[in-house]
């Protein structure tokens, strides 16, 4: 289909899309499995480009430079979260403005937002990113949503030297979150249903992988993390996980926008005092220092590059759980078919 992009406000810049990674998200939203599908629905929030047109106003960035754009496209700008710069928490009536299918919490059906599965996009200068040059633009893309969503809780609970810390589900999100914890400093374990993805995620830079079918080693395991950071995507028992935690530890999910398969065993919560907590991607000053960190400590996505015609085999895979890490589009394929 071919979408109408408005020219850049005084500040905004115009940006060329060069590549857009495929977040296990973008499949959600497509089967509309959270009931809030607003289409002709275009996907795509992990978006690398060039700007091409600057806004008069436009003093961060210019014409030619390499840019991404994350998540969101705008928030209230008024609320207590978006004065803190917490705009991921967006406390206005509609919350912040998703970069593709309209309002975070959608009000009606007129108004829609197009995401990066496409050829240009204009974005309010606020809410673009600087891509450090260290960084390889075919890979970048997912730091901007599965780098971000695992970055944002580990500093906001603090991980780094001597906590343990372990990672559920080594998968899009699962693989970055293994390899920005170990460059924080902990000692990272990673969880895993799946034997054949021991290996990967020690190349990740797990310390240990623990194979959660395993009812012995997952009793082994209790007790002994500070930090757990869960990233299944889809609805799970959170209680297989909570024993894990040492007292005074922090379960956080990332991966589901959902309820849990069972209900919390508040039991096991309130006796060693852990906190069962849940994380939403992170604010655009956060999306910032994650580039910038994965730049300094040479982490990278692992990715498959794909043409855009293949876009639709890709979402199978997921759905099948095939695909290693993330895709990556190159968008020059859809410029090409255009």
């Amino acid at each position: 289909m071919e979408i109408e992009r408005q020219a850049p406000k005084a500040d905004e810049v115009h940006i060329d899309i060069l590549y857009c990674g495929v977040c296990h998200s973008d499949l959600h939203q497509v089967k509309n499995d959270w009931h809030n599908t607003i289409y002709p629905c275009v996907p795509g929030h992990e978006i690398i480009g060039r700007v091409v047109e600057a806004g008069s106003s436009v003093t961060k960035f210019r014409v030619g430079d390499l840019v991404g754009v994350g998540c969101m496209i705008d928030s209230c700008g008024v609320c207590p979260s978006c004065q803190e710069k917490e705009e991921n928490y967006c406390e206005g009536p509609v919350s912040w403005t998703a970069t593709y299918n309209g309002y975070m919490k959608p009000q009606n059906k007129d108004f829609n937002t197009f995401g990066g599965y496409s050829t240009n996009i204009t974005v309010k200068e606020s809410f673009v990113l600087s891509i450090p040059s260290a960084l390889d633009i075919s890979a970048a893309a997912p730091i901007l949503c599965a780098g971000v969503t695992t970055y944002a809780p580990m500093k906001h609970w603090k991980v780094g030297p001597g906590q343990s810390v372990a990672v559920v589900g080594i998968g899009g999100l699962g693989h970055m979150a293994v390899q920005l914890a170990r460059a924080l400093g902990a000692t990272v374990t990673a969880v895993t249903r799946d034997k054949e993805k021991q290996a990967a995620a020690e190349q990740l830079g797990a310390h240990e992988v623990l194979i959660s079918s395993d009812a012995a080693a997952m009793k082994a395991h209790e007790l002994k993390f500070d930090f757990i950071l869960i990233t299944i995507p889809d609805a799970f028992d959170v209680n297989d996980y909570v024993t894990l935690a040492k007292r005074d530890g922090v379960i956080t999910t990332v991966g589901l926008l959902g309820p849990y398969k069972a209900s919390l065993n508040n039991m096991e919560v309130a006796m060693h005092r852990r906190s069962v907590a849940g994380s939403i991607i992170g604010s655009i000053a956060e999306t910032q220092e994650v580039l910038d960190f994965c730049a300094e400590h040479h982490i990278a996505p692992q990715v498959e590059v794909i043409p855009m015609q293949d876009i639709n085999n890709a979402f199978d895979r997921m759905m099948d759980e095939e695909v290693r890490f993330r895709y990556v589009i190159d968008m020059a394929s859809l410029k090409e078919e255009a």
